[in-house]
């Protein structure tokens, strides 16, 4: 399974939900996952991830070592699932998979339509809150994400199998 989070800068939140994914996938010994993050924008790209966010994921027993990047064509080919966090992301990343021929077979989704909740499916970046407060947010919002996308794909596993 190869799944990439999608943000406008690569240095909030999509590098947030690389390390919670792995994170997840780690603890649950699922074999064979890559889980990688891009940019829309090449403003942070070769940059660690935002120093609030690591500070965040560090309090958690996280960690992440990405270097932000560029999302790339060969990307919507490469991945299975690619997760934008709003849906200005959402807007340019399918309308960039309109573009490219022949067509990708990735899926392209809101990562906070797993939460279940219209009010929380929006991922709101947090780079220029005060504090930590939208991090925290965020955090527990893409967490959530993350946990009901593996149970949606186990429990579609099993019924493959079944």
């Amino acid at each position: 399974m190869k799944v990439l989070f999608v943000c406008i800068g690569n240095t909030c939140r999509s590098p947030m939900a690389e390390a919670i994914l792995k994170h997840l996938v780690f603890k649950r010994n699922l074999q064979d996952w890559h889980v990688d993050s891009a940019g829309l924008r090449d403003w942070n790209v070769g940059l660690e991830p935002q120093g609030r966010g690591q500070q965040l994921l560090k309090q958690h027993g996280l960690k992440t070592n990405h270097m932000s990047r560029m999302i790339t064509a060969q990307d919507f080919y490469d991945f299975d699932y690619i997760f934008g966090m709003d849906n200005s992301n959402m807007m340019e990343l399918q309308q960039m998979a309109s573009q490219l021929n022949p067509s990708p077979k990735c899926k392209i989704q809101l990562l906070g339509s797993y939460i279940g909740r219209k009010e929380d499916e929006i991922i709101v970046d947090p780079y220029f809150s005060q504090g930590m407060g939208g991090f925290n947010t965020a955090y527990l919002q893409i967490l959530e994400s993350c946990e009901k996308f593996l149970l949606y794909l186990i429990s579609t596993e099993e019924d493959v199998v079944a």
